[in-house]
C-alpha cells in the first residue's frame, strides 16, 4: 500500500473520541481516520449520485424546482392530516 504520512489538528475532546471508539473497535487511530474518510466520500458521491438522478427525473418531466417544492409541501401537508 502506498502511504503518505500528513499532519492534522484536531481538538482535544474530539481526538479523545476518536480515540475511544477506535481502541472499542480495536483499529488504530489512523485506520480509523481512513475508514472515516472513506465513508465521508462514499457518503458525498452517493448523494451527488441521489441529486443528479433527480435533476434528470425533473428535467424529463419538466418539473422546476418550485413544482418540487409544491409537491414537498403537499406531501407533508398531506402526512400530518393522517396523525
Amino acid at each position: 500500500m502506498n502511504t503518505c504520512t500528513v499532519n492534522i489538528a484536531f481538538q482535544k475532546d474530539l481526538l479523545r473520541e476518536i480515540d475511544e471508539v477506535a481502541k472499542e473497535e480495536s483499529r488504530s487511530r489512523s485506520e480509523f481516520l481512513r475508514e472515516a474518510a472513506r465513508a465521508y466520500i462514499q457518503r458525498k458521491r452517493r448523494w451527488a449520485n441521489i441529486f443528479s438522478m433527480g435533476q434528470m427525473i425533473a428535467e424529463d418531466r419538466g418539473l422546476l424546482p418550485e413544482d418540487v417544492s409544491k409537491e414537498i409541501e403537499m406531501y407533508r401537508k398531506e402526512k400530518a392530516s393522517r396523525k
